[in-house]
C-alpha cells in the first residue's frame, strides 16, 4: 500500500514527465537502425521513471562483454553522463527536505541506470 501511494505521488509530481521524455527519446532513437539499442534502453528508463518504488536494478552477468561495454561507453559519451548528472542534481535538491528523501533515493537509482543501462535490467522486489 505504501509503494502504491509513493508511486502515485511520484507520478503526480514529475514521474509522468520523466517517463514521457524517456519514451519520446526512445521513439526518436528508434527511428534509425543504429539508434534502436539506445531507444530500447530509453524505454527501460521510462519504466523505472514511471513508478520506481518497488523496482530494483539487477546487473546481468553479461556486463563485461565487449559489445555491452562498448555500447555503455558510447551511451555515456553521447548523453548518459548528462542524464545521470541531472538525476543526481534532482536527488540533492530533493534530499534537502525529509519528505523528499525517498524521492531522492529513486533519482539516485535512476542515475545509476541512466549511466550504465546496457547489461542491467529492472525487476520488481517481492513484497
Amino acid at each position: 500500500m505504501l509503494r502504491l501511494l509513493a508511486n502515485i505521488l511520484w507520478f503526480l509530481f514529475g514521474g509522468f514527465a520523466i517517463a514521457l521524455l524517456y519514451v519520446l527519446g526512445g521513439f526518436l532513437l528508434c527511428l534509425t537502425i543504429v539508434g534502436i539499442p539506445f531507444g530500447i534502453q530509453c524505454m527501460k528508463l521510462s519504466v523505472l521513471g514511471l513508478a520506481p518504488f518497488g523496482l530494483v536494478i539487477k546487473d546481468s552477468n553479461n556486463l563485461g562483454r565487449p559489445l555491452e561495454l562498448g555500447l555503455n561507453v558510447l551511451w555515456i559519451l553521447l548523453g548518459g553522463l548528462w542524464i545521470a548528472l541531472t538525476h543526481l542534481i534532482l536527488a540533492v535538491v530533493l534530499a534537502i527536505t525529509i519528505i523528499g528523501i525517498p524521492f531522492a533515493i529513486q533519482h539516485v537509482k535512476l542515475s545509476r541506470l541512466s549511466l550504465i543501462p546496457f547489461g542491467s535490467k529492472v525487476v520488481t522486489t517481492p513484497l
